[in-house]
């Protein structure tokens, strides 16, 4: 009705938002999910989370033309983003893309990944291209974000290791980079965060 000349709620402070406990995996953890998700077909999603700190639509959305083996480098250009049966592929989280360094481990393993997807896609009379998904189903159609999370919480099933979310193989990488002397700068960089100071503020019980 504009009897009002300001509003009221402009004076009043927001409650913050209440930050659960951080739950991830510790080293010796992370090396015993890799072994255990070795004869799966969730090891590379799990590789590219807890090991470069992709997000999960990050990991829906790479495809092996983002990925240079010779360079072992990893370029992350897009994110799945799903809502309710519908995938859309747009911009990663903080609005721009990044490029990731790889382990030579990690290059490795993903040259076997490719030749496995490849022999496997033979089957169905598809030919690996540069437009192939790296996390796919057997012919080679995009895997959705939460057929991921679903194919997750099965694979997990080893009682000794907790039982975390997907996106808490993120936390893992940040906070082994942290812990190992990183600084937080790069950290920053690597997870794709738009400042330095979100970094700062997840991880500093790690600092």
């Amino acid at each position: 009705w504009e009897m009002l000349n300001r509003n009221p709620c402009d004076a009043v402070d927001p409650p913050k938002a209440a930050r659960g406990l951080m739950h991830t995996y510790d080293l010796d953890q992370t090396a015993e999910l890799i072994e255990a998700m070795r004869p799966t077909r969730m090891l590379v999603p799990t590789l590219l989370a807890v090991l470069c700190g992709m997000r999960r639509g990050e990991v829906a959305a790479l495809r092996w033309k983002n990925i240079d083996l010779v360079a072992g480098q990893l370029a992350i250009l897009e994110s799945a983003e799903q809502v309710a049966s519908k995938v859309r592929y747009k911009t990663p989280k903080s609005g721009k893309g990044r490029t990731l360094a790889l382990s030579a481990s990690l290059v490795e393993e993903l040259r076997a990944h490719r030749l496995r997807q490849a022999e496997e896609l033979l089957k169905v009379g598809v030919r690996l291209s540069d437009n192939t998904f790296v996390v796919a189903q057997a012919d080679g159609t995009p895997l959705q974000p939460d057929t991921l999370t679903q194919d997750w919480f099965r694979k997990l099933a080893d009682p000794s290791l907790p039982r975390i979310r997907f996106h808490d193989l993120r936390h893992a990488h940040a906070t082994h980079m942290l812990s190992s002397g990183v600084h937080p700068k790069v950290a920053s960089e690597r997870l794709g965060h738009s400042k330095i100071g979100i970094t700062l503020d997840l991880y500093s019980h790690v600092l």
